[in-house]
């Protein structure tokens, strides 16, 4: 990456995408984030892309909400002065029986891992130029339910694997990659290894424990920098080997 290289990440102020707003700044790149409320936790992760040498934009946006996901798209490359890569990455995590969920709960999950990726994606068509970079970040979920309870999510998040695949082949003449990391078991606080589920988790994991957001994150910076440029249509499993 040059030091003129800009990122919008979504859901940037906790977890994994804090953790990939933190390596992309460390790899040269001027970070800007949305998150939803916690603007403690937001003015964190700015202080630290700053102190990296980095411009930081920290932008409140509701990822169920689309005309505040395209707008805060617009507003990263207006601010920063372009737009080079887009991590699709604010998730929440519904999980109960199947025969409860309510049709807002459905909505709602669908709007941010479904939606909002879209419509990020062609906010960022118009900023993206030839060697940009898409990455959304799915779950190893998808290809294995481990558990019940997970009908809503796996629906939600499995809508990624073929959004990248297909936009992958549209976007290639114009240079721009599409690629889709899907974590396992990482330590954050939606899923923290000391949670009541986490024995569970790691009786499937290979490795016998949790990953950090930090190994999501290496794997993003891989894919948004110079060594990932023919690296498109992907779909990487960081799971610490739960679904081998």
């Amino acid at each position: 990456m040059t030091n003129m290289t800009v990122a919008l990440v979504t859901g940037g102020s906790r977890g994994i995408g804090a953790a990939i707003a933190r390596r992309l700044a460390a790899a040269g790149t001027d970070v800007a984030f949305t998150y939803q409320r916690d603007d403690t936790a937001a003015a964190a992760v700015a202080a630290d892309i700053t102190a990296l040498g980095r411009r930081a934009l920290a932008i409140r946006a509701d990822s169920a909400d689309a005309a505040q996901i395209g707008s805060a798209v617009d507003r990263a490359a207006r601010e920063l002065g372009r737009l080079d890569i887009l991590v699709n990455n604010a998730g929440i995590f519904p999980a109960k029986p199947y025969a409860e969920f309510e049709l807002a709960e459905i909505d709602r999950a669908l709007n941010i891992h479904a939606r909002a990726p879209f419509v990020a994606g062609q906010a960022a068509l118009a900023h993206l130029g030839d060697g940009g970079r898409i990455i959304s970040i799915g779950s190893n979920l998808t290809d294995r339910a481990l558990f019940g309870g997970l009908a809503l999510y796996n629906l939600s998040k499995s809508a990624l694997n073929g959004y990248t695949k297909a936009l992958a082949r549209e976007l290639g003449p114009r240079g721009i990659t599409v690629n889709l990391v899907q974590p396992g078991p990482t330590d954050t606080e939606m899923n923290p290894a000391a949670g009541d589920h986490a024995p569970t988790q790691r009786a499937f994991n290979a490795l016998g424990r949790f990953g950090a957001p930090e190994d999501v994150a290496e794997l993003v910076a891989f894919l948004a920098g110079p060594s990932g440029r023919t690296m498109t249509g992907a779909i990487i499993t960081v799971d610490g080997g739960t679904n081998a």
